[in-house]
């Protein structure tokens, strides 16, 4: 592949996709009722210069499903719109600033970055800056777990680490604990020693709470054309558990770190659009019944579409980040003010070690600002642009991902909110692969843990987005939530549930077809 070289990198200017979205339309005028959420379901979030009706009519012709394979859509290749940026060869494909950043813009992305990569140390420190790690914790920063801004893995073998997967863990709440504002709420609580997540590791003077295990069993799947494969089914286990026995009922469930890219975007989606796509009840009869995630944010205080996390359990980055600082890496921030992280009233000498809650810092071990340029880091992480989208095999493989049905939960394409002060991911036609929503992917991969409104058969569609580049960013093609797929094809063969009958196609599709499917697949 030479895509780098080929003169149909020069990306189009903003003002060249603006035209093709808007049509030369003016500015959306104050109050239009064809933008923004639901009225119970707003983007609190969001800045949102609202959309004409004209430009929401031009929106849903541009991103209506191709019926043409015989060459590539127009802007296919710009898969973040003008935040796209080059598909470098190393391995930094995935740390490149949004491609539309203005130069004065970078300093704060590379200041996010900084942090983003800082390694956390205990208290007392000298290093002030730095210190409040823990007590206990999965990584000393977010870059141990996101390797590259790309995904993270399983354990390889007994000699590999599992610092980029660790285990949630919760219990059955009390009866009457449900959320009186979102419906169809799950109540769970955490453990009642372990708290939310199983870290296993400590400062000095603690001690980490268990051991992650993880074990196989290979199933093989024959496949037409006399082919075959094999998934290999996991068993997880908290193993050397160091505070005695987990709660009575409690669940545990592996989460593996995703990929960082295009973040902002998915963020800028209007909620109204994802909300469309829903059809709990299956009603127009094609066994696809997508469910939005709603949670409570901490940041807004009112209910807000979940957009991030494995379940779509967070709604906004900074949330998202937040939550991981308090739980992968044990820092308070202003959303997570306790500088003892995940260490529950149960682990006393946890809650009574020293923190790094430094009065210069607003009382927090990360302060505000160091929330919002971690913030900005992430959501700025540019999505790289596709690779031989005119391949012919490559144009095979997209008329039988669409022909399978794939797009039905992979949905391809969204424009972003008209947004003020967000220029990098404003108005711009972005194509994800994922409809942001819930849906019950069958007993193979169901954890049996609830989260929110999600039960344990639920997961929020993964973004496709980059997913070509996996080994060349992180060194491995491991997929799913807990990374137990070893390519895109045993993903794939995971899935049921409401995607059965896709499973069942590729399956039963004569090989030339499946080739041309993982090939599509790996372009993205």
């Amino acid at each position: 592949m030479r895509f780098s070289t080929r003169p149909r990198w020069t990306k189009p200017s903003s003002l060249a996709l603006c035209a093709a979205l808007a049509g030369g339309a003016s500015l959306a005028a104050e109050g239009s009722p064809a933008d923004g959420a639901s009225p119970g379901l707003q983007d609190l979030h969001l800045h949102i210069l609202p959309r004409t009706e004209d430009e929401t009519k031009r929106i849903a012709a541009v991103t209506a499903w191709t019926q043409d394979f015989s060459a590539p859509e127009q802007f296919e290749e710009l898969p973040a719109g003008a935040a796209t940026v080059r598909p470098l060869r190393s391995a930094e494909a995935f740390s490149q600033p949004s491609g539309n950043m203005e130069f004065d813009r970078e300093l704060e992305f590379k200041v996010g970055n900084g942090l983003f990569r800082k390694l956390w140390v205990s208290s007392p420190s000298s290093t002030r800056a730095s210190d409040g790690l823990g007590p206990l914790y999965n990584a000393r920063g977010c870059q141990n777990c996101h390797l590259k801004d790309g995904r993270g893995h399983p354990p390889a073998g007994p000699d590999d680490g599992a610092v980029s997967i660790f285990l949630r863990v919760s219990v059955p709440a009390d009866p009457g604990a449900e959320m009186p504002r979102i419906a169809e709420w799950i109540a769970t609580d955490p453990d009642p020693v372990y708290g939310t997540q199983i870290q296993d590791f400590a400062t000095v003077g603690q001690g980490g709470e268990a051991r992650f295990e993880v074990s196989y069993e290979e199933r093989p799947v024959p496949l037409s054309g006399g082919e075959s494969a094999s998934l290999r089914v996991p068993s997880y286990a908290a193993g050397d558990l160091a505070y005695g026995p987990l709660g009575e009922g409690a669940m545990l469930s592996p989460r593996v770190a995703p990929q960082m890219i295009g973040l902002g975007l998915l963020e800028a989606i209007p909620a109204r659009d994802i909300l469309a796509l829903a059809d709990p009840e299956d009603a127009d009869g094609d066994g696809i019944s997508g469910r939005a995630a709603i949670v409570w944010s901490l940041e807004h205080d009112a209910p807000m579409l979940g957009r991030f996390g494995h379940k779509a359990g967070m709604a906004t980055i900074r949330e998202q980040s937040s939550a991981a600082f308090a739980g992968d890496i044990g820092i308070s921030t202003p959303l997570h003010p306790d500088k003892w992280g995940d260490c529950t009233a149960a682990q006393t000498a946890c809650r009574a070690a020293p923190g790094g809650d430094d009065p210069e810092r607003g009382g927090f071990e990360a302060d505000s600002t160091v929330l919002e340029l971690v913030t900005f880091y992430s959501r700025n992480l540019g999505v790289p642009a596709r690779r031989d989208v005119d391949d012919p095999q490559v144009l095979e493989g997209k008329r039988v991902f669409y022909e399978t049905g794939c797009p039905a939960c992979h949905t391809p394409k969204f424009v972003t909110h008209r947004l003020d002060a967000q220029p990098e991911q404003s108005f711009q036609l972005i194509w994800p692969y994922s409809d942001m929503l819930l849906h019950d992917m069958g007993e193979g991969l169901a954890d049996h843990r609830p989260e929110g409104r999600a039960t344990g058969r639920e997961w929020r569609t993964a973004p496709l987005w980059g997913i070509g580049l996996t080994e060349r960013v992180s060194g491995h093609t491991t997929y799913l939530h807990d990374g137990r797929a070893r390519s895109l094809l045993e993903a794939i063969l995971w899935h049921g549930g409401e995607a059965e009958t896709q499973r069942g196609k590729v399956v039963s599709m004569v090989p030339a077809d499946r080739a041309a499917l993982i090939r599509y697949l790996e372009s993205l």
